[in-house]
């Protein structure tokens, strides 16, 4: 019977020092990307389904916190299915997400679907860029749109891209959009490097 009241105490342990059901739904993700199909396009978009459940929502709708975690889970299933992760450890590199902007416009509600659709629109010297949308099956309505800067460490996305094509990949144009969106990171960086007196350093 001890037995059974350490393990109790052990996963209550867990469940508060660590965000449990996070992990299992990424392992799920990952689990079932690898049984599916891959993506030879690395640009393609992927779309994943959902549905808002009590655990999401604050005020009746989606809490603004779980887009963002939702956005995690897709865009583990997308470079599973595309081959960036194995592009990754063949390169012994690993990425980071540098910078997220998400524009909320209309909530998704207790119970309401939706889809949840992501893509590398293009990518420079240091990083991806990704665009993920929630669209509402209810309606198509486009409800939230990220953008989201993944950052390559100890690589660049141009050796992950020939190591997936075997060949050198011309990047897309950077949309208006997004291109306004990059111009405010790099302003941002400047004048914190600035603030920090990084510039004086480095000099």
């Amino acid at each position: 019977m001890w037995w059974l009241l350490w393990v109790l105490v052990a996963l209550l342990a867990l469940f508060c020092s660590l965000d449990v059901w996070y992990f299992l739904q990424a392992a799920v993700v990952i689990l079932r990307a690898w049984f599916q199909p891959p993506i030879r396009d690395i640009t393609a978009e992927q779309t994943l389904t959902g549905r808002v459940t009590p655990n999401d929502i604050d005020m009746c709708h989606m809490n603004n916190a779980r887009y963002l975690r939702e956005c995690d889970f897709a865009r583990f299933s997308l470079y599973m299915r595309n081959g960036v992760f194995k592009a990754l450890r063949a390169l012994k590199a690993t990425m980071l997400v540098g910078a997220t902007t998400i524009r909320y416009r209309r909530a998704l509600f207790l119970g309401e679907a939706y889809e949840l659709r992501s893509r590398i629109v293009t990518w420079d010297d240091k990083a991806f860029f990704l665009e993920q949308r929630f669209v509402s099956t209810k309606d198509g309505l486009v409800c939230a749109v990220m953008y989201c800067k993944q950052s390559i460490i100890r690589s660049s996305p141009d050796k992950i891209m020939q190591h997936l094509c075997k060949r050198k990949v011309e990047c897309p144009e950077f949309p208006e959009d997004l291109q306004h969106w990059v111009n405010f990171i790099s302003a941002s960086s400047q004048a914190l490097r600035a603030e920090s007196g990084l510039d004086d350093k480095n000099k």
